[in-house]
């Protein structure tokens, strides 16, 4: 399951990698066109050059959950083929059309007088569902891109049968969701009022459980009990209205207040201790990834760069990290610093929010932040260090040393005829594909392999993962020998 769970982590790479330049533009974006988050008349060049790039970085963060449906879809696939991503969006489109409001009261009419439910499946287009519809693409993928069909149906064989394949397996996720769905958005929205009367040690519960549910996209369910006026909260809309906690029950702002050091400041610590622990030959990479997320954060408050960066290659730092926004929400909230958002808890709505009746010792952001930032690194550098966590920059360094691989046969045609001689003849070769690094084939009989044989090609290794899985380790110039064995096939 960790492995699955890291190569899922990999796979999101690319689609995160995306994000972070999007949530820079935003920050600039709203800094010069305050009336983009606040309301109000846009007028003069900044003003609509701001509105101009907070919707060239919207265009992505909007779409987040897309990005990951094509990333998760391609990455999670064995070759990487584009085959895998195709299936992947015929399953979003299927789940998210299935369950789309209009479609669910059409079905069930009685989901149409249940303001909760209908909540619950006007958040269905979330990143959640958009990984779910990634890895049963991704899965159909894998298990049928060399399916057979008969004659008459032949024309759908092998790949051309995935995405069909994929709808498919979608239209039953959808059933199973269309009930499992208001259910668990239903007992979120409970919790949410449970905890509405603990003050503090509640706003703390709120944070931790908002950044524990981010992967699944439920967070929805508890925001909209606490940020908007679904039960007769509403600290965002109430905060941004210019009231003050004299017009309502509860200390105004106190289910905001505690993101911003955590993004502002504890993500750039968490960044720097995984940039200190990353593996020598790695710093590089891991500084390009955390180092841009860590800068998004602060800037504009978009967190899921980082966040989508490592939690499924380390999920217990990811409940570390989410254990932290709770404690340091209870924190501010008793310490009395108040600041509220309208997008997220960056540097540019805290700027903009500190005018507000209701903000409250917003100096206190600068000691917050400083105590934020050393708690974050020393305890995610101990926590990646003590249990040895896949943080961006310590994973496997597989690909990496196979890289390094140098064929020792640079005559690609007689390579390719040495490996298939190996594998038993072409007739015991059910299918063949390549990574950066290996041809990935699929046998029908594991006796009549001779891994001698294939090794005497100067190839530099030979990997057996089941009796119908063989991996030949060729390194980067695999895609050369997988062409010659393609025409010998």
């Amino acid at each position: 399951m960790m492995k699955y769970l890291q190569k899922l982590g990999k796979s999101l790479m690319l689609p995160v990698a995306c994000l972070p330049i999007c949530g820079i533009l935003m920050g600039i974006g709203y800094a010069l066109c305050p009336a983009t988050m606040q309301g109000g008349d846009m007028n003069g060049f900044l003003n609509l050059l701001g509105f101009f790039l907070v919707k060239a970085g919207g265009a992505l963060i909007d779409n987040m959950a897309l990005l990951f449906v094509i990333g998760v879809g391609v990455g999670m696939a064995d070759d990487h083929d584009g085959t895998a991503g195709l299936a992947a969006l015929a399953s979003w489109l299927m789940i998210t059309n299935l369950l789309s409001v209009g479609v669910v009261t059409t079905l069930i009419s009685s989901i149409a007088d249940d303001a909760n439910k209908t909540l619950a499946f006007s958040a269905i287009a979330n990143p959640f569902i958009g990984i779910l519809s990634g890895i049963i693409g991704a899965t159909c993928y894998n298990k049928f891109k060399s399916t057979k069909l008969p004659d008459w149906l032949s024309f759908f064989s092998g790949k051309r049968c995935v995405a069909i394949i994929s709808g498919v397996v979608a239209i039953v996720t959808s059933a199973i969701l269309l009930f499992v769905w208001p259910v668990v958005y239903g007992a979120l929205l409970a919790i949410g009022n449970g905890i509405v009367s603990m003050g503090a040690v509640g706003a703390g519960i709120y944070a931790f459980l908002n950044r524990l549910l981010i992967p699944t996209g439920l967070h929805h369910a508890l925001n909209n009990v606490f940020w908007f006026d679904t039960v007769g909260l509403g600290d965002l809309t109430n905060f941004w209205s210019g009231n003050t906690s004299a017009d309502v029950t509860w200390s105004l702002g106190m289910y905001m207040s505690g993101f911003f050091p955590c993004m502002m400041f504890g993500i750039p610590g968490a960044a720097l201790a995984m940039i200190h622990t990353a593996k020598s030959n790695k710093k590089k990479v891991a500084i390009g990834l955390v180092a841009s997320a860590a800068v998004c954060a602060f800037v504009c408050g978009v967190t899921e760069p980082f966040e989508f960066g490592f939690m499924f290659l380390a999920p217990a730092l990811y409940l570390i990290y989410a254990l932290l926004y709770g404690i340091f929400t209870t924190v501010t909230v008793l310490l009395g610093f108040r600041a509220g958002f309208s997008f997220s808890a960056g540097a540019t709505d805290l700027l903009f929010s500190a005018s507000l009746p209701a903000a409250a010792n917003t100096w206190m952001i600068i000691p917050l932040g400083i105590a934020a930032f050393a708690v974050f690194y020393v305890v995610f550098r101990f926590a990646i260090v003590k249990f040895d966590l896949k943080t961006p920059g310590r994973e496997d360094d597989d690909v990496e040393t196979e890289k390094k691989a140098v064929l020792s046969n640079s005559n690609f045609t007689e390579v390719a005829s040495i490996i298939l001689e190996g594998l038993g003849g072409k007739d015991n070769v059910k299918s063949l594909d390549n990574c950066i690094t290996r041809l990935r084939l699929e046998i029908n009989d594991y006796t009549q392999v001779d891994e001698k044989k294939i090794k005497s090609a100067g190839v530099a290794g030979v990997m057996r993962p089941s009796k119908t899985a063989v991996q030949v380790i060729v390194g980067t110039k695999v895609q050369f020998v997988a062409d010659e064995m393609k025409k010998m096939l």
